[in-house]
């Protein structure tokens, strides 16, 4: 009898070890599918084609790293990619921080912050081109309302989209609106799982609200503000949808980012062999400055 219900209880046993080792990969499946048919396959085929001149339609011709050498050497793509930096590099320190600055109010007890949370995050909830044509409805040259009511206080208009800089700075502004939202929600949880003890003690120590903020917040929130920052900064590399119905890449190619110059490469002038190629090397390079920030910045982990 002993040896039937050890043999049983091992059976159980084993049943649920082979349960709790498979289960787990049923939960994974489906992101893992959708990852594998929307990214890895897509990949494949985007390094085969980033090797042949092919338009699209027909048989691809293979001409091996012509392609890449070609991108080396074209001026309008660096030009648009270097742009693409600056735009990155102005706008991802203003949301990160403006996005930290509301996480912090938001946390506070005050009268009726969950309306507040919910009209500051509405806008990540807006499609990009949505949030284009309303800036543009706002800062439009000749419609907009910032000129209009300039024009009504007996001031100039401004060029606001057909002047360089200042379209640039239009696309940042709105950039900022659309996604501080998104990251004030990462910040906030970041925020709230600090301990109210550390700053209890802090405050019997003497230390004032900002050697709170710099000794406590700012170390303890590391590894969300390193989650922010890459995400931020592979967004921004990505923007299109909003740029296109902000300015189109005006004027003058002053908002011309490196993804619409590789949308215009691929589908108007139906060099799709070409765009695969500046698409890889695009990966390429976002993919070593995740790597680079991950060795530098230690993944965001926080040093005991």
């Amino acid at each position: 009898m002993k040896n039937k219900k050890s043999s049983s209880g091992n059976k159980r046993r084993g049943v649920k070890s082979l349960q709790q080792t498979i289960f787990p990969y049923f939960l994974i499946a489906p992101n893992t599918l959708i990852f594998l048919c929307f990214i890895i396959i897509p990949a494949i085929y985007g390094v085969y084609y980033s090797l042949t001149e092919w338009q699209g339609v027909g048989t691809p011709v293979f001409v091996g790293i012509a392609n890449y050498q070609k991108a080396f050497h074209d001026a309008k793509f660096w030009q648009s990619f270097g742009r693409t930096v600056k735009y990155a590099l102005i706008s991802l320190p203003l949301i990160m921080l403006i996005s930290l600055l509301l996480a912090n109010l938001m946390i506070q007890d005050i009268p009726g912050k969950g309306f507040f949370r919910a009209v500051i995050y509405w806008p990540a909830m807006i499609s990009f081109i949505v949030t284009g044509v309303a800036f543009k409805f706002i800062f439009g040259d000749a419609t907009g309302i910032i000129n209009y009511l300039l024009e009504l206080m007996g001031k100039n208009s401004v060029e606001w989209l057909m002047d360089g800089k200042h379209a640039f700075a239009v696309v940042i502004i709105a950039t900022i609106w659309s996604c501080a939202g998104y990251y004030m929600i990462m910040f906030m949880s970041g925020l709230q799982s600090i301990p109210i003890s550390y700053y209890e003690a802090a405050r019997i120590d003497g230390a004032n609200v900002f050697q709170r903020f710099v000794l406590i917040t700012l170390p303890l929130i590391r590894p969300t503000t390193f989650l922010v920052m890459i995400l931020g900064f592979l967004g921004l590399f990505k923007a299109y949808g909003m740029v296109i119905s902000l300015t189109g890449g005006g004027p003058a190619s002053a908002t011309k980012f490196v993804v619409q110059y590789v949308y215009e490469k691929a589908f108007q002038e139906y060099s799709m062999g070409y765009a695969c190629t500046l698409s890889i090397m695009l990966m390429v390079i976002l993919a070593t400055f995740t790597i680079l920030q991950f060795k530098v910045s230690k993944g965001g982990v926080i040093d005991d």
